[in-house]
């Protein structure tokens, strides 16, 4: 019986062999897992430069969207002071006829109140028929007082409202053209009387309408 010899020279180099085999696995894996988190850095390079630009143009968006409504304010006030300007001209121009005064001192208008009484429901009754009946073109400058009670800027408001007021029943319950009034506030600055009594405070509390021609 043949006894096979070992050589130990073999040996080296099979344990040799699949040590270079292992070590070339590893390294293989860990050549893709290093390319791979590369990858994944790159994305999320792009992800976060994709959410930048998007931010950006929200943010372009608001700014355009803010100076559209600019521009669209200033040309509303650029219109309204146009049709300022055109009454301001017509007022110049119109000769004074005639004057109705609505006060509280009558019963018209009640402390810190823009509402209308019957009492000077009335008065525009009668103002709008003489209009009809006079049948000529006529322009109504409407002006709004206060007493001196109360803080000057709400004053001037309170004024206005009263002045709308009458305009808006004048339009809507005796057909008057918006084109034909103009309102303006006083406010507290027209005294017609002394603000220092009861009797002083209630005719100033008025809408005086001015007829011009």
């Amino acid at each position: 019986m043949n006894r096979q010899t070992s050589n130990p020279l073999v040996g080296i180099a099979v344990a040799t062999a699949i040590t270079v085999l292992f070590a070339g696995g590893c390294a293989s894996k860990k050549y893709v897992a290093d390319g791979l988190s590369s990858q994944d850095a790159k994305l999320s390079d792009i992800e976060s430069q994709v959410e930048k630009n998007q931010r950006g143009l929200r943010d372009t968006g608001k700014q355009v969207d803010k100076a559209a409504r600019a521009a669209r304010a200033a040309q509303s006030a650029s219109e309204e002071a146009g049709t300022r300007a055109d009454e301001a001209y017509r007022l110049a121009e119109g000769k004074l006829l005639y004057k109705v005064i609505l006060s509280d001192k009558a019963g018209h208008f009640a402390f810190e109140s823009d509402a209308l009484a019957d009492e000077a429901k009335a008065s525009l009754d009668d103002l709008a028929t003489r209009l009809k009946k006079d049948n000529v073109s006529v322009y109504l400058e409407i002006e709004g007082h206060t007493d001196s009670s109360g803080p000057e800027p709400y004053n001037m408001q309170l004024g206005l409202r009263r002045a709308e007021a009458v305009r808006r029943y004048l339009n809507s319950e005796q057909g008057v053209p918006l084109h034909r009034m103009s309102v303006i506030s006083y406010g507290e600055s027209r005294p017609a009387a002394d603000n220092g009594t009861r009797e002083g405070r209630a005719a100033n509390r008025r809408v005086e309408i001015r007829v011009l021609s």
